[in-house]
């Protein structure tokens, strides 16, 4: 059964600059995406009881004061409250002691910053590695003409860092998902995790070595392409190439190369969308070539439910995909005070979100938050099939 509202969002809410102030979120350089699920990552933290803090980050303009409802207060950082459970808070402690020497982990983000696609892809993913069977089900609908079952999962890896056979510097990947194939081989799916991200950098140096693997791994309609080393591709374009020569090394039989993101996050989609265009159509590749795909975040959680993960997938749902939550907050903008406080929002808010549950009729001519958030529902179902 899919967690998805009915009809789901056409597009990421606007949010009012009034609400995002009144939750501490409203921060000048967002996106309308990343605007959203800041407010959403504040919303869960609230709702966790999690208290938020103020952070000072070195520069090299001087010290950045950070003071944003999205980012977790020391202690809560330093003892897990990041993570959706105290296992997953474990395996993350045993990821970063046990990492990969060289690989590139922001335990700042990691630990203190809800926002960041770094901690999602533990909360996501973790769970799997400690359950291959559970890791097997959802890998095996989601990519089934490649998996059979899942033998292993690592975080933040490459194949070989600094390596002249490789890239000759420090591209990873989020995860690399040890499977067999339906054939019985081994093969390997490398997968990159986005959130919030803009698509805009920032990029790795070009490197000689790239032009000369755009040409080796023989996957491009155009290797030369001015548009692969572009802000938005570039890391796709990086990532895709390593798969395929950790494939021509010997380091795995088989590989394919997927990028995970929200459905909504459009910046992220585009780039999907633009980068395929640029790669030989998959009918035309030989073999042995690193296939490309992208599955939506949505996709993943709803595959975590239907493999029977009902609780671990509401969980995660309802802390990265739930923006339905804030279309109906940002709706109460329209029947609140100007000066309202984050108390009184809060209070908005929970009214507006009973607007699914069933509930007497109400008199003629009263008007609520929740008679609003109602009215508003039926007018995007109507905008939504063009009615």
């Amino acid at each position: 059964m899919s967690l998805y509202s009915a009809p789901p969002l056409p597009r990421i809410p606007l949010i009012p600059q009034s609400i995002l102030k009144d939750h501490n979120v409203a921060c000048i350089i967002d996106t309308r995406f990343r605007s959203a699920a800041r407010l959403l990552q504040h919303l869960w933290l609230r709702d966790s009881a999690i208290v938020t803090g103020v952070h000072v980050r070195k520069s090299d303009d001087g010290d950045i004061v950070m003071d944003l409802g999205s980012m977790l207060e020391a202690d809560a950082a330093r003892s897990g409250r990041n993570f959706l459970t105290p296992e997953i808070h474990a395996f993350v402690r045993h990821a970063t002691i046990m990492r990969e020497e060289g690989a590139a982990i922001d335990e700042h983000r990691l630990f203190y910053n809800a926002l960041s696609s770094t901690p999602m892809s533990f909360n996501v993913f973790a769970p799997l590695a400690l359950d291959l069977q559970l890791a097997t089900a959802v890998f095996r609908s989601l990519l089934p003409a490649f998996v059979a079952s899942v033998e292993n999962i690592r975080f933040e890896t490459s194949p070989g860092r600094r390596e002249a056979r490789f890239l000759d510097d420090g591209t990873a990947f989020d995860l690399a998902i040890e499977v067999l194939t339906p054939d019985g081989e081994s093969a390997t799916v490398f997968i990159e995790t986005k959130y919030s991200e803009s698509m805009e950098g920032p990029a790795a140096r070009l490197r000689d070595r790239y032009d000369e693997a755009a040409r080796q791994v023989r996957l491009y309609s155009e290797p030369d392409a001015v548009i692969l080393r572009s802000l938005a591709l570039e890391q796709l374009w990086r990532e895709h190439m390593l798969a395929q020569l950790a494939v021509d090394q010997g380091v795995t039989d088989r590989a394919m190369f997927v990028v995970i993101g929200p459905r909504l996050n459009r910046r992220v989609q585009t780039a999907c969308r633009v980068y395929k265009n640029e790669l030989i159509p998959d009918d035309d590749l030989d073999a042995d070539r690193v296939q490309f795909q992208s599955i939506t975040l949505e996709k993943v959680i709803d595959t975590i439910n239907e493999a029977g993960a009902t609780d671990l997938a509401r969980a995660l749902w309802a802390r990265y995909c739930d923006f339905e939550r804030v279309f109906h907050l940002a709706m109460t903008e329209y029947t609140l005070p100007a000066s309202s406080s984050p108390t009184t929002t809060a209070a908005a808010e929970k009214e507006a979100a009973q607007v699914n549950k069933p509930r007497r009729q109400r008199k003629a001519g009263s008007i609520s938050a929740v008679g609003v958030a109602s009215s508003t529902t039926r007018l995007r179902r109507a905008v939504t099939y063009g009615q």
